[in-house]
């Protein structure tokens, strides 16, 4: 017996040790030296940060975060920070996602974004992308004209020394960064409210504080290695503070939340309420309240606005032998799944013929990959560059998607109700960001209206 507990003895201090020998102290990783300009902290991303900052036990902010980009995203860091944030606010109601995808530049990633990103409607976007810049300016336009998600911009790490005056005809490579960290990026923060962190001066900052090289913190010349993911979570963490001193203007009305009762009022069993925004949300004042209240935007109901419907991302998704980057349609969508089947391919392995089926349309036609692509009901529309085929498809492959809705025509409460929590059901999200009336029917106990108003027309 005495053996034995000195083994388990000897286990656990082992097992300490080596918990001890993980800390970025003992991996002789280094702090971050002191901010040049501690006022640029937090700037640009105060509405998320208030909402965690503010949440208690017993308001719980729902908080929603995405990571996107392309592979430096998809690394380690990104769940770095989000455990710091779940840490350090621990109240806070957080839904973290990381929807990047490995491979996929900024010309690439702005197809499915059009299902990862907008329908999300994140509180916060944290980005970072290599590509073309007028992708890359697409997706941020996107982002600010269709939700009201803060973005943190981030420019990029270093892989090599930068020259001082970077010379297009001496390394085209070394002047694209130059003119997309110190031109570009800069340029599309300042037009479209974004926050831009300066990832790549807080590098060169690390690296010659601690007597470095680029290849130091990384594993194969522009991935990161633990250093590196080290060093840019505690970049990112820096950032990520609450500033109640900044100026609240830029955000205070992008979402705005109205009492019931007290900002607006239920007059002979309806409510009703003009706002402006793409978004409303209705928030529960009790839980399974057996009434309901019948929802119409614009005396419509929110069901008939094409534009509130969502596709998900298609499946099997990247970097499978067939993969649908982006599903559009040319008449308006039902509630409803596709199958997309190929029929025959080409002896090149990547050229195909296809067809399609929905759950409530049928069996809607067929195309031709190298072809624009419409089905009969106007339902699904492919176009030739959607198509990402890295390795020989055969015959049969399926790639599959839902047809979901961001709108109830009907509000109900939700049978459960955390007290602490806020219970909000959409009523209609995706709206074009113009004036509306919301009109509900049937007094259901709602305790709050919520409206979402992006800040870029």
């Amino acid at each position: 017996m005495k053996c034995f507990l000195w083994a388990v003895l000897v286990i656990a201090g082992l097992l300490c040790a080596a918990v001890r020998a993980e800390t970025p102290e003992r991996k002789g990783y280094f702090p971050l030296p002191p901010l040049k300009d501690p006022g640029a902290a937090g700037v640009g991303v105060q509405r998320t940060m208030t909402l965690l900052a503010t949440s208690t036990p017993q308001h719980r902010h729902k908080v929603r975060i995405l990571f996107y980009g392309q592979s430096i995203t998809e690394q380690d860091w990104w769940k770095r920070v989000a455990d710091d944030l779940r840490k350090r606010f621990p109240d806070a109601d957080l839904e973290i996602e990381n929807r990047a995808i490995g491979g996929f530049a900024s010309q690439w990633l702005i197809r499915p974004a059009e299902h990862d990103l907008y329908p999300f409607y994140p509180d916060l976007v944290i980005f970072h992308v290599y590509g073309a810049h007028n992708t890359y300016e697409d997706i941020i336009r996107s982002v600010r004209t269709r939700t009201t998600a803060e973005v943190l911009m981030q420019k990029d790490h270093v892989t090599a020394w930068p020259p001082e005056k970077p010379d297009e005809k001496a390394d085209k490579g070394l002047w694209w960064d130059h003119m997309m960290n110190h031109v570009f990026l800069p340029q599309f923060a300042k037009k479209y409210g974004g926050a831009l962190l300066d990832v790549r001066g807080a590098w060169l900052e690390y690296l010659r504080a601690n007597t470095l090289e680029p290849k130091d913190l990384l594993k194969d010349g522009v991935h990161l290695n633990d250093h590196g993911n080290y060093h840019l979570a505690e970049i990112v963490k820096r950032h990520l503070v609450h500033r109640p001193d900044l100026p609240a203007d830029a955000w205070r009305d992008r979402v705005r939340t109205l009492e019931v009762g007290k900002d607006v009022q239920w007059k002979g069993g309806k409510l009703v309420l003009e706002f402006e925004g793409n978004r409303v949300d209705a928030i529960a004042a009790k839980a399974g309240a057996k009434k309901a209240a019948e929802v119409r935007i614009d005396g419509r109901k929110p069901s008939e606005f094409p534009e509130c419907y969502r596709i998900t991302r298609p499946s099997p998704g990247p970097w499978s032998p067939m993969f649908v980057s982006r599903v559009d349609h040319e008449k308006p969508l039902v509630l409803e799944d596709w199958t997309l089947k190929v029929a025959s391919v080409q002896p090149d392995g990547k050229t195909f013929t296809f067809e399609v089926k929905g759950s409530a349309t049928g069996e809607d036609g067929g195309g031709e990959s190298a072809k624009p692509f419409v089905s009969k009901s106007g339902r699904v529309k492919i176009a030739p560059d959607a198509w990402f085929v890295p390795n020989k498809v055969t015959a049969g492959y399926q790639s599959q998607w839902k047809v979901l809705p961001m709108f109830v025509d009907t509000y109900t409460a939700p049978e459960t109700l955390d007290p602490s929590r806020e219970a909000a059901v959409t009523l209609a999200q995706g709206l074009a960001n113009t004036k509306h009336t919301l009109e509900l029917t049937g007094e259901a106990p709602i305790r709050a209206i919520r409206i979402y108003r992006p800040p870029v027309k």
